[in-house]
């Protein structure tokens, strides 16, 4: 197994090769894909060519977050771009199926591949990282058999390690929690629509504002299952008349607090 400093040997070296010609990085503007733009744009100083930034709005994410990715990006000296696109409908995933991830994926990525072509660009890079490989994330498929370049996932970098990486670089979001889409807060076979997700979000980002770092809604029809970690526990319920008051106005009858905590994917059914 290489070491950390291997990694990163890898990864500039391979950003080299793929900089060679002008570059597309799929760019959400988390941590992952913030460092995967930032060594792309390294690496584009050097071999003269141009790194775009694609940044996908969509229904399933949170919507403040293109701005903050608009900055990010033009931090770098990337050229950002937004492209809007409805996956509800363009990816066949309106009942929340079971492999609602690579069928997603494999539509936007397959838009990114559209438009990336129009500008004559054929090699677009994404920012999967290594542990992703290791857990349920039925996306990858999808990337994979599209031909989309993988980086981080191809140097080794963990996702410890990517929040290291992106730290020593100065990247401002390498702290900044992950956010998978809104689709993950519901069971798989639930009919998904805006309205819901959008509460979900308002939800969320209230118990954000009140200071925790990890949250999750996760909504079984009138019930609201709120996960945060482990150690706020205690501090969500302090808080707890406050909370009652907003998730309730928000329209769901039941409220419970997660026993286990904050946990990646816990809505996840594996087939």
């Amino acid at each position: 197994m290489n070491s950390y400093q291997q990694k990163k040997d890898i990864i500039r070296r391979n950003m080299l090769q793929y900089g060679d010609e002008d570059l597309v990085v799929a760019f959400s503007g988390g941590v992952d894909s913030s460092l995967l733009l930032k060594l792309a744009c390294a690496a584009a100083q050097e071999t003269g060519k141009k790194v775009y930034g694609f940044f996908l709005s969509t229904m399933l994410h949170p919507a403040k977050e293109a701005e903050e990715a608009r900055e990010t990006a033009r931090d770098m000296g990337a050229d950002f771009r937004i492209l809007k696109i409805d996956e509800l409908e363009g990816a066949e995933i309106e009942d929340n199926p079971l492999d609602r991830c690579y069928r997603c994926k494999r539509h936007l990525f397959r838009e990114i591949q559209k438009e990336a072509k129009e500008m004559g660009i054929t090699r677009i890079l994404e920012g999967t990282n290594e542990d992703d490989l290791h857990v349920y994330r039925p996306g990858i498929r999808a990337v994979r058999e599209l031909g989309i370049i993988s980086p981080l996932a191809d140097a080794g970098f963990t996702k410890e390690e990517v929040r290291r990486f992106a730290k020593e670089c100065g990247i401002s979001v390498s702290d900044k929690p992950s956010s998978p889409c809104l689709a993950t807060r519901f069971p798989y076979g639930t009919r998904l629509s805006y309205e819901e997700m959008r509460k979900v979000e308002a939800g969320e980002a209230f118990l954000k504002n009140l200071g925790f770092y990890n949250v999750r809604l996760r909504v079984h029809g009138e019930l609201a299952r709120i996960e945060v970690d482990q150690r706020d526990l205690h501090l969500l319920l302090d808080q707890r008349e406050a909370v009652l008051k907003y998730l309730k106005g928000l329209g769901y009858t039941y409220l419970t607090l997660d026993l286990e905590g904050f946990r990646s994917g816990s809505m996840d059914t594996h087939p």
